[in-house]
């Protein structure tokens, strides 16, 4: 690969590929390739551009990206998907860098890498680990509850949100009712789950930001597994993570409530492990940005992944 990197962003006027724009400002080593608002719907220079660049990061709805890498001929091109499209399939790496410690080096090598979904991000930087160390069982009846900011939806809805009808927009929606959201299969599988969760997604009257929550039964989990040994485990498995952060026994007893948006505008989660031993009950957070952590900024560690295998 040349010297100064050429990534084309496909979709770079919605949420994620605007934020990935400013987060790639002044950058050096990478030149930013998009395409005038008159070519950006022309599949032929869609595709001319795709297989000119390096690397091309998709932020297109989920037809749109499979259309996208249809368009590819070029076997040197890159690519990194922020759609929900690929991120159970196993011919793409999952771009969730702190999965595994070898997972930095899987997506550095990676030709198709699939971006985490936001919701899943929290869900899997929690349960993965614990799956792992045998402290969760994999066919734990397992709910999640996550709140998001509103910017979760898009640009329509964040325009209802900022827009002339501002004051109309619901102070709080509890969505996805139908517990067939597109999110479940991703944590199922990334989370090494034997079962399918439910998950219980919601969002705010607030732009970004998500707190995830989900709840255990010590009576339900392998003797030996309270709050300190689920905490010493995340603690173990994030203790090289650049990203991740795990709150310590007495920042949990110091926190009386969680902000969704001290993570906002940056690429950090920090994870935590409450819990009432008297009621054997334990709830397991997450907090970060839906449009960092949870899109963007994922999407940029991923590109500076690829860069440093090049």
């Amino acid at each position: 690969m040349s010297k100064q990197a050429l990534v084309f962003i496909d979709g770079d006027q919605g949420t994620t590929g605007l934020q990935i724009n400013e987060r790639l400002r002044g950058r050096t080593d990478l030149q930013v390739l998009t395409l005038p608002a008159a070519e950006r719907k022309d599949a032929r220079r869609r595709a001319e551009a795709i297989n000119a660049a390096d690397i091309a990061l998709l932020c297109l709805p989920d037809a749109a990206a499979r259309e996208a890498v249809a368009l590819i001929e070029n076997p040197r091109v890159r690519v990194i998907d922020a759609s929900s499209a690929h991120r159970t399939d196993a011919d793409w790496v999952y771009g969730f860098a702190e999965l595994s410690p070898e997972q930095p080096g899987r997506i550095a090598s990676a030709r198709r890498v699939t971006n985490p979904g936001c919701y899943p991000t929290g869900a899997i930087a929690l349960l993965g680990p614990l799956v792992k160390a045998g402290l969760v069982p994999p066919d734990y009846p397992l709910v999640i509850n996550a709140v998001s900011g509103y910017s979760g939806g898009g640009r329509a809805q964040v325009e209802q949100y900022e827009g002339a009808e501002a004051g109309s927009a619901a102070p709080f929606v509890l969505y996805g009712l139908g517990l067939a959201h597109k999110h479940p299969p991703e944590i199922q599988l990334h989370a090494a789950l034997r079962q399918r969760p439910i998950f219980i997604p919601s969002y705010g009257a607030f732009r970004q930001g998500i707190v995830l929550s989900i709840a255990l039964h010590t009576r339900l989990l392998p003797a030996g597994a309270s709050q300190h040994a689920l905490r010493a485990a995340l603690e173990q498995h994030y203790e090289a993570a650049r990203h991740v952060r795990v709150l310590s026994a007495q920042q949990s007893l110091d926190a009386a409530r969680l902000d969704p948006t001290i993570h906002n505008n940056t690429n950090d989660m920090t994870l935590g492990v409450f819990g009432n031993d008297a009621e054997g009950h334990i709830v397991l957070c997450a907090v970060f940005d839906n449009l960092g952590k949870g899109a963007s900024g994922a999407a940029v560690q991923n590109l500076d992944l690829l860069l440093s295998g090049c």
